[in-house]
């Protein structure tokens, strides 16, 4: 395996390619006791339109997080029960652009491997089951429609794209699961499930031969199709439509309001893009920002104010909301706020602040083995290495800050989403 070394992180990876294309990482950690695989593959719930066999397939709504439901059914009854008994903490995510199954033990290892990469890379489907699940999931979907934090961020990205399925809900609707059955399950797993098209990502003291050993040994020799997808027409700057407002039963009013920003580059470009953005983000309404404190010593925020950046294919926004009885004042004084800084510039020392801060936080998070996992799965999917932060740090200079914030933050670019207490709610 190649070993590379990251000097000022005090990290060490090993890498190899399988002849099925299969991207194994290693990252060592010698005397823990605690290991984890994660098996992840560039699918999820944006990836709804896609070619296989020569022709173009719609998929509904929800089936990547619908078919990560059914792979932990096998003809031997279950996977997630069978790492359970053997000591093992297993779980499972969807993602826009990922799904994701792992799991942590601190013995069994490369038993619990095997059952990992065994019932991934075997579908079994059945009608009964299918159908038995389709309930469970609906159940699942009507608790997040009730949710606040989801409808108000869901209903934001309804207003910044017209056709990007970034707007369409990860796990579906209702209404959208009804049309899923076992074929259409199959052909997604064999689509998306190629080794190819998968990443496996290992963090411990484990052997990485025996690592490598088993993945040759149970995944399929053959990597499978190279997968076109088809996210929609290129979304303009615009953003689709300037606000929507929705009734539930809650205490206060809360909002989300976003900036619709330039699509995200591939590759190493990503990797910078996003730090700039998250910069970005602090620099202007992060909790020790002057705006942030200009707006709660006014009241017209409070501790629930927060705000991110985020990238998805196809498209990058930042946002930042929470509860608010003014939430029009606090989007102009956002607006205000950018356009001063792009225009008279971020205080010097107040920038080298925030990216000490989020350097820290970087350094930080490798202290999790999950998020050391799926961060090297996303580079590897997204063509960036996510070890390579502090030279893309090094890169960034406070002017790109203000220029992002110049070219992004501005009234064009703008969308707003409201949730209101419905009539006979709580005040």
């Amino acid at each position: 395996m190649l070993e590379t070394k990251y000097p000022r992180i005090g990290e060490t990876v090993l890498s190899e390619t399988l002849a099925n294309g299969l991207r194994v990482r290693v990252i060592p950690k010698p005397g823990y006791c605690r290991k984890y695989a994660f098996f992840a593959t560039r699918y999820g719930g944006m990836d709804m339109r896609f070619r296989l066999g020569g022709a173009w397939r719609d998929t509904p709504a929800g089936i990547a997080h619908y078919l990560e439901h059914k792979m932990f059914d096998t003809e031997d009854g279950n996977a997630l029960q069978r790492l359970s008994r053997n000591g093992a903490e297993p779980n499972a995510f969807t993602a826009n652009a990922m799904t994701a199954y792992y799991f942590d033990c601190t013995e069994h290892f490369e038993e619990n491997l095997r059952i990992l990469l065994s019932f991934v890379s075997v579908p079994y489907f059945t009608q009964e089951s299918v159908d038995k699940e389709r309930g469970i999931i609906a159940q699942e979907i009507r608790m997040t429609e009730d949710s606040p934090d989801w409808r108000v961020y869901k209903n934001l990205l309804s207003c910044l794209y017209r056709t990007n399925p970034a707007r369409v809900p990860i796990a579906g609707t209702v209404e959208s699961i009804q049309e899923i059955t076992p074929e259409t399950l199959y052909d997604c797993h064999r689509a998306f499930y190629a080794p190819s098209n998968m990443v496996l990502c290992v963090v411990g003291d484990v052997n990485a031969e025996a690592v490598l050993a088993a993945a040759r040994e149970i995944l399929p020799g053959e990597g499978g199709e190279d997968i076109a997808r088809d996210y929609g027409a290129a979304e303009d700057p615009c953003v689709y439509r300037p606000s929507v407002t929705f009734a539930m039963e809650i205490a206060s009013p809360q909002f989300l309001v976003g900036f619709k920003c330039p699509a995200p580059s591939e590759g190493p470009e990503l990797l910078r893009q996003s730090l700039i953005g998250e910069l970005a983000c602090d620099v202007l309404l992060g909790d020790s920002s002057p705006l942030y404190m200009r707006l709660y010593d006014a009241g017209l925020i409070n501790g629930s104010f927060g705000g991110d950046f985020d990238q998805l294919p196809g498209v990058s926004y930042l946002y930042a909301g929470g509860e608010c009885k003014e939430p029009e004042t606090v989007a102009r004084a956002i607006l205000d706020e950018a356009a001063r800084l792009g225009r008279e510039g971020v205080d010097e020392a107040f920038y080298r602040q925030i990216r000490r801060a989020n350097f820290g936080a970087s350094l930080r998070s490798l202290g999790s083995f999950e998020n050391i996992a799926v961060g090297m799965a996303d580079g590897c999917f997204r063509g960036f290495d996510s070890y390579r932060f502090p030279e893309v740090y090094d890169s960034i200079e406070k002017e790109d800050v203000e220029a992002f914030l110049q070219e992004n933050i501005v009234e064009e670019r703008r969308a707003m989403s409201l949730l209101v207490p419905a009539k006979g709610a709580p005040a």
